[in-house]
């Protein structure tokens, strides 16, 4: 046929190097790296290519003739970096074979949406070690101590120098469900009356103002939501491995 010299030129080693055949598979993987760094494929890039693999070819044989090879952290890294590349090229062929459908990102926009509800709150908090100590900032605010003025006592380094400043956060988003849900109790202008506990200790919070929530279009973040959706099938896929496996 047509296409058997071609087949027989691109399966031919690109060159010899002591008996030693270098497969012109390898100067393919070296030219798809390098197109990827922008590098244009044309027979000066490949004459570069092959020389490159020549020269590998020279070291890899003198490091071997000299028993170089056999250096057990060597080895250990060669079999590490070989089970790298076989699970990289794996994963990425198993997620194209399990692409995530538009239904199924349209479902999780919609969800993420729905949890995210429709406003948000511009929030200041006071983080405190005791229920006691937050029960006394409370029984300052009563008595019209200004928040900004309390939160230097806060234990949140990263707000207490800005009066306990959040700014402007979501209900769904990655706040602790506790602080949350007595986020969205407060209206404008309100503190809460009794200490909210969480994992980092008692907390005192004011919200300054609410807006409603411009919710992102989905094409703003299908991307996202699709690569979110490919690493759960992914985890998935480690689990049921996992759960087949003897692991000891």
């Amino acid at each position: 046929s047509k296409d058997a010299p071609k087949k027989a030129a691109k399966e031919a080693p690109i060159a010899v190097v002591n008996g030693v055949a270098i497969p012109a598979a390898r100067a393919e993987v070296l030219l798809r790296e390098r197109e990827v760094h922008g590098a244009a494929d044309n027979p000066a890039v490949r004459e570069a290519v092959r020389e490159d693999l020549i020269n590998r070819a020279l070291i890899a044989q003198e490091a071997a003739h000299t028993g170089y090879t056999k250096k057990p952290a060597l080895q250990a890294e060669l079999a590490l970096v070989r089970q790298t590349v076989i699970v990289q090229h794996y994963v990425t062929d198993w997620l194209r074979s399990h692409p995530v459908s538009e239904a199924e990102i349209q479902k999780a926009y919609d969800a993420a949406k729905a949890k995210a509800g429709d406003k948000q709150y511009k929030v200041r908090h006071i983080l405190l070690d005791s229920e006691a100590a937050a029960e006394k900032v409370i029984a300052e605010l009563n008595k019209g101590a200004k928040f900004e003025e309390l939160a230097k006592q806060s234990k949140d380094a990263g707000t207490r120098d800005r009066g306990g400043e959040l700014d402007w956060m979501t209900p769904g988003g990655n706040l602790d469900k506790t602080f949350s849900d007595a986020m969205v109790k407060l209206g404008k202008g309100e503190y809460s009356k009794t200490p909210v506990r969480t994992r980092y200790g008692y907390h005192v919070i004011q919200v300054e103002d609410v807006r409603p929530l411009k919710f992102p279009p989905l094409d703003d973040v299908k991307a996202r939501l699709q690569r979110q959706l490919q690493q759960e099938e992914l985890r998935k896929l480690l689990d049921d491995l996992r759960a087949k496996a003897k692991i000891k």
